[in-house]
């Protein structure tokens, strides 16, 4: 089986570069114009990703995150929602990487098969990195009205994230 994913991206290399070479195309300028594109995408989208990280590390570094906690504390306990589980549910939208800290702190200190673990990882796979994610597309697309856009996409982060929590109740 390892033999056959290290012939996989070659074999499809060859066969993109003779069907374009059957189409007549010019194979080393659609290569590097679509490089030229991609870096222009780049440039594009630096300047809000450099920012969102800038943001991420004030609020872990500032403690900020954990006053957050605190103050939300008495709604999650009101909704049965883990308290263990709140730094992530708070960093998730945010941050793809901060929130894989915190599933892994969540793993480290309850174990994967725990409740926390399995709620965590079902977060995990049903929710989105939305800030990130918002930054990214609309800063390639240009697009400046991104409100009604996030106020969803934050409401469906919470709902999925209520939702996997009482899954995870339900299952185990």
């Amino acid at each position: 089986m390892a033999d056959i994913g290290s012939f996989v991206v070659p074999a499809m290399i060859l066969g993109i570069m003779i069907f374009a070479i059957c189409r007549k195309v010019d194979v080393y300028s659609a290569f590097t114009s679509g490089l030229k594109d991609g870096a222009r995408s780049v440039l594009d989208i630096f300047p809000a990703l450099f920012a969102l990280f800038i943001a991420i590390g004030a609020l872990r570094a500032s403690g900020l995150l954990e006053l957050i906690v605190d103050l939300v504390s008495p709604l999650t306990k009101f909704f049965h929602f883990p308290s263990e589980l709140v730094p992530f549910a708070l960093l998730r939208p945010v941050s793809g990487s901060g929130s894989l800290a915190f599933a892994s702190d969540i793993f480290s200190t309850y174990g994967p098969d725990s409740f926390a673990g399995r709620a965590v990882s079902v977060m995990m796979g049903s929710t989105e990195t939305t800030f990130y994610t918002t930054a990214v597309y609309f800063a390639a697309t240009g697009t400046k009205d991104i409100r009604h856009t996030l106020k969803c996409a934050l409401i469906a982060d919470c709902v999925s994230m209520v939702v996997s929590v009482a899954v995870c109740r339900f299952f185990y």
